[in-house]
């Protein structure tokens, strides 16, 4: 039984037939007053004794090995078919096939719930990831057309459209990680060419916010999946973007960890009693909340990919001075997305 112990199960066994070994012992008692108050020779009673013994050992043998066969599938019955309930209902008891016939219309009510369920969490994704990429058409045609204007107008949509699109893109990650079976694209990835891409997509961020950038290139190649690791990043800066009006965002490798990335800013910080719950999905904080910015999804998303990635991701802040984002690159086991 690779379930339980055999001293468990006796444990379990010799509790359930309680009942009938205090009525054998009883019965034992009152055939011992008999055979003393009647005088009868002792070796009667000796040998009535062996004999019931005998019978009542061999009755509580083969009750355990049933008691046995039933309670191993019982305890299997979360991992079988409901037709392993069949042999169960082989018991002679009215009672036990009478709970057992409710217990299967009860595991096959809740089958086909989850089933039900089931289908329509995946007809809800699919609708859901299809409107994702369809909106994604308009958002671009309105940034071709924003192209042609000038002034501040169209400076205000060109960020708007990012917002939106950062949006759009977050949406769809959250998809994608929340997909059964999806597996990463493994690579050397030159992470300099990763921090640019993520850097020129939100320029417009930085020249606008008058946000000054500190960067040189790091020199540093990972192994990872690329398309992950630019969501990772852009997630990130955009975080800081968010946050960091007027201030520095700097991007550095830390001098204290080999292999660990660090991006930091000089914004609006976190309090420290936000800190703890930064990483939970729909958790915005009190920044998040007054500043009307949070979508509470973003660190959720970024701690999720770097789970996948096998890298570590921390996150240091005070209040007031700004917020310090460390990804430790040297990953653990990578890991397929399920």
């Amino acid at each position: 039984m690779p379930d339980f112990s055999r001293s468990e199960l006796l444990k379990k066994f010799l509790w359930s037939v309680r009942p009938q070994i205090f009525i054998f012992t009883g019965m034992m008692v009152i055939f011992g007053l008999v055979y003393l108050l009647g005088r009868l020779p002792l070796d009667f009673f000796l040998y009535s004794m062996e004999v019931s013994f005998f019978l009542f050992g061999i009755y509580v043998a083969i009750q355990y090995i049933q008691y046995a066969r039933r309670y191993g599938k019982v305890r299997r019955l979360q991992t079988t078919d409901i037709a392993t309930l069949q042999e169960l209902s082989e018991s002679p008891d009215p009672f036990d096939r009478l709970y057992i016939e409710k217990l299967a219309l009860v595991m096959r009510d809740q089958r086909e719930a989850e089933t039900a369920y089931a289908d329509r969490q995946t007809n809800q994704l699919d609708y859901f990831t299809l409107w994702l990429h369809q909106i994604k058409t308009p958002i671009s045609a309105i940034s071709l057309l924003n192209q042609s204007s000038s002034g501040k107008e169209a400076r205000q949509i060109s960020q708007e459209l990012l917002r939106l699109e950062d949006y759009t893109h977050m949406a769809l990650n959250y998809v994608k990680l929340e997909e059964p079976g999806a597996e990463l694209d493994l690579s050397q990835v030159d992470l300099d060419g990763v921090i640019k891409k993520a850097l020129k997509k939100y320029s417009i961020l930085f020249i606008y916010n008058g946000i000054k950038l500190e960067y040189e290139p790091l020199q540093m190649t990972v192994l990872s999946d690329e398309k992950w690791l630019q969501n990772l990043l852009e997630q990130v800066i955009s975080n800081s973007l968010k946050y960091t009006p007027n201030g520095k965002i700097s991007i550095y490798k830390d001098s204290v960890k080999e292999g660990r990335l660090v991006i930091e800013d000089t914004g609006i910080g976190i309090r420290p009693e936000d800190l703890p719950k930064i990483f939970n999905k729909g958790y915005s904080g009190f920044n998040g909340r007054l500043y009307e910015k949070s979508t509470g999804l973003g660190l959720f998303l970024s701690r999720k990919i770097c789970e996948r990635l096998g890298y570590k991701l921390d996150i240091q802040s005070e209040l007031g001075k700004g917020t310090k984002v460390l990804i430790d690159l040297s990953r653990e086991e990578l890991r397929v997305f399920d």
